[in-house]
């Protein structure tokens, strides 16, 4: 079960949790602050502390001894509105008065039930509930699960603390001899923390403040609270925040398992198409099927599959082409087996010597289809790495002209140049294009009649470059239009019928041409022969009125 569980999971899918899961961590960081803010709550309730007790000490100065009426009186009148609970002291510690025991009793009240009613020091404290009690908040399964890491953070890395004195010090006390008493009554303030009783987490906080008459100490009021609201508080904001977080770590695993749903499971079934794309013999036995989804995952199923069609195409292309040069090569060598074997036969040296030249005829065909076959193959696969340059075509055009000009062909062949007064560039190859150009002028040259012309023409429509060939031959069936830059496909009808042609000729021309984004196509001319006009696109081809060579 597990192991299916981690399957399902990929890493994408680990991933987006981790990422969703860290977004609802970053919050829970706000745990860490309530230290800080139950210090400061702290602070500010000793402070408020001491200046009740001040207000206190100061009602009660300037008598020469403390009266417990007066002191009754004094709590009575401000009927609870301290915050804290107030205890006031003579100079041997004794009990004079304790705000606790002032609920809603009249003044006369207290005094007559002073001896048996007055429980000194009792717990009844003004912050109305029991601080003895544990909060019911830190008994919830909930708060327990949540505070478990930070009592465990706490065991560990928080040093301990020095064990406070328990608030039941005071507890049925009538006589006060505390550290914080004994300081107030020599004139000094004092302060003492004391642990709740029944092992409650709260503290409760004291503070003595002497009373004077003049520079003699005639008593001390002791101002204490307990730390119980605060804390009972905190806890109930972090219960809240704890159940906040559940939430988001349900919200962020639901969403992440959608997530996973719509990315990661999508991308594995792109992985399983591929797997069984092939079959042993590393054939391909299927294509990928693209996902109607708009996003990028569709758009990745999409290229994918298109990316599978070119590869089929071309794994058809190559065994189609590898048929063709089986086919292309087994003529010649019947040719020289069947003339090696009259050979042997024959005793004439004349009839030795014809069948020995059909021998080198094919060898030397051979020879011709074998080398361009290595040039169609080295074009298609190491054309992109050649290296480029600004070439000027008008320059390259008349160059090579000018060649074929000085040149026997037989057939007193006219070649006719039309170029653009401007200079055209290309980023090209200038043996490629040189290639380029040669082939279709030989094969102009091959189908036009002895004393016709060849016309060479270049021109622009101030974007793309055209540069065409056009000869006064019969001109292209249409029947074998698509046909003539295939691979090992040749027509010549008789024509020209002395020269050796492999139909790779234009195949290479193509080859060459696109590797350029540019395109090559061919034509009948209205009066007579055939056209071919190669189109490079203006990405690479520039209009100059200078030297190509200082282009960059």
């Amino acid at each position: 079960m597990i192991i299916r569980i981690l399957s399902f999971l990929s890493r994408i899918s680990v991933r987006l949790l981790g990422f969703n899961l860290l977004l609802v961590f970053l919050p829970i960081a706000g745990f860490l602050y309530f230290d800080i803010y139950e210090r400061q709550l702290l602070k500010m309730q000793e402070n408020s502390m001491v200046q009740q007790g001040r207000l206190m000490a100061a009602a009660l100065s300037g008598r020469e001894y403390l009266e417990k009426k007066e002191a009754v009186h004094i709590l009575t009148q401000l009927k609870r509105r301290q915050g804290a609970r107030i205890r006031i002291v003579d100079t041997r510690g004794l009990l004079i008065a304790d705000s606790s025991q002032i609920m809603h009793r009249t003044e006369t009240e207290v005094l007559e039930n002073q001896e048996e009613n007055l429980a000194y020091g009792t717990r009844e404290a003004v912050s109305g509930p029991d601080d003895s009690e544990e909060p019911e908040i830190l008994d919830n399964w909930l708060y327990r699960i949540a505070s478990f890491p930070i009592r465990i953070y706490r065991q560990i890395f928080v040093p301990p603390e020095q064990e406070l004195e328990s608030e039941e010090f005071y507890f049925n006390a009538r006589h006060l001899t505390g550290k914080e008493i004994m300081d107030a009554l020599q004139g000094r303030y004092g302060a003492t923390t004391r642990i709740s009783s029944g092992g409650q987490r709260s503290v409760t906080l004291y503070c003595a403040i002497p009373v004077r008459n003049g520079s003699t100490v005639t008593g001390a009021v002791l101002a204490s609270q307990s730390t119980y609201r605060i804390l009972n508080n905190i806890y109930e904001v972090r219960l809240e925040i704890f159940k906040i977080f559940l939430v988001s770590v349900f919200a962020a695993v639901i969403l992440s398992l959608i997530m996973a749903t719509t990315i990661a499971r999508p991308l594995k079934q792109l992985k399983y198409q591929a797997e069984a794309m092939l079959d042993r013999r590393g054939r391909l036995k299927q294509h990928f099927k693209p996902y109607k989804r708009k996003d990028e995952i569709g758009n990745l199923s999409h290229s994918l599959s298109e990316l599978t069609k070119q590869l089929d195409k071309h794994i058809t292309f190559i065994e189609s082409f590898t048929t063709d040069l089986c086919h292309e090569f087994k003529n010649p060598l019947t040719s020289i087996r069947s003339a090696t074997e009259m050979i042997m036969d024959l005793k004439d040296p004349e009839e030795q010597n014809r069948f020995l030249k059909i021998i080198l005829s094919d060898v030397s065909r051979m020879e011709t289809l074998l080398s361009e076959v290595r040039e169609i193959t080295h074009i298609d696969t190491q054309i992109d790495n050649e290296k480029r340059e600004w070439t000027n075509i008008n320059r390259i055009i008349m160059q090579i002209v000018e060649g074929y000009r000085l040149k026997e062909n037989g057939k007193n062949i006219t070649y006719n140049v039309s170029l653009p007064e401007q200079e055209i560039c290309a980023e090209i190859s200038p043996e490629r294009l040189t290639q380029v150009l040669e082939n279709l002028i030989d094969n102009a040259e091959s189908f036009s009649p002895e004393s016709r012309a060849v016309t060479v023409s270049l021109e622009t429509d101030g974007l793309d470059i055209c540069f065409s060939v056009s000869d006064s031959g019969p001109g292209i069936p249409e029947e074998i239009k698509e046909d003539i830059f295939k691979r090992f496909f040749s027509y010549r009808s008789g024509q020209d019928g002395k020269r050796l042609h492999t139909g790779l000729g234009l195949a290479i021309v193509k080859s060459i041409v696109e590797a350029y984004n540019g395109n090559i196509s061919a034509t009948n001319n209205p009066e007579g022969g055939a056209r071919f006009t190669v189109s490079l696109p203006a990405s690479i081809t520039q209009q100059s009125s200078g030297d190509c060579s200082s282009k960059n």
